[in-house]
C-alpha cells in the first residue's frame, strides 16, 4: 500500500505540475485517475483477503498518491502565478467582462488558497476512488484467491 502510494505520489507530483501549468481545472480529474489506479495497484500487490481490507489499502494508497499531486499542484500554481501575474489576471478578467478589484495580495491569496482547497478536495476524491479501485480488484481477482493457511502449532508439556 505504501509502495503503490509513493509511486503514485511521484507520478501525481509530475502530472499535477504539468496539468496546473496547462489547465488548472484538470487537477480534480487527475486525482480521480490517480486514486483509482494506485488503489487498484495497492490491492494487486497486497492481495487483501476481504473487501474491507481491499478498500482500506486502496484508500490509503489513493490518499498518498493524491498528496503528491497536491504538492505538485501547489508548485504549479506558484509557477503559473509568476508567469501570469496579478496584471495578467486583471487583464484576463477585464477581457471576460468581470470586475477585478484585487491587488497583488488578493491575487496570490486566491491563487494559492484556491489551489490548496482544490487539492484538499482532490485528496478526498483520491482516497474515495482509491477505495473503489481496491474494491474493483477484489471483485475481479480477490474473491478467487485461496484463503490464507493458518498453521496451529501445539505446545507440548
Amino acid at each position: 500500500m505504501v509502495k503503490a502510494g509513493l509511486i503514485g505520489a511521484a507520478v501525481g507530483f509530475v502530472l499535477a505540475i504539468i496539468a496546473t501549468l496547462l489547465f488548472p481545472l484538470c487537477d480534480p480529474c487527475l486525482a480521480l485517475l490517480l486514486g483509482a489506479g494506485f488503489g487498484f495497484l495497492a490491492a494487486v500487490w497486497e492481495r487483501p483477503v476481504d473487501q474491507g481490507k481491499s478498500a482500506a489499502a486502496g484508500a490509503k494508497a489513493g490518499a498518498i498518491a493524491t498528496a503528491g499531486s497536491l504538492l505538485g499542484e501547489m508548485i504549479g500554481a506558484v509557477i503559473n502565478g509568476v508567469l501570469v501575474g496579478p496584471e495578467g489576471a486583471a487583464r484576463l478578467a477585464r477581457q471576460l467582462g468581470l470586475p477585478y478589484r484585487g491587488g497583488p495580495g488578493a491575487y496570490w491569496a486566491y491563487n494559492l488558497g484556491g489551489n490548496c482547497l482544490c487539492g484538499l478536495f482532490g485528496l478526498l476524491l483520491g482516497a474515495a476512488f482509491g477505495a473503489i479501485g481496491g474494491l474493483i480488484w477484489y471483485q475481479i481477482k480477490g474473491q478467487k484467491q485461496e484463503p490464507p493457511v493458518v498453521e496451529v502449532i501445539e505446545q507440548g508439556e
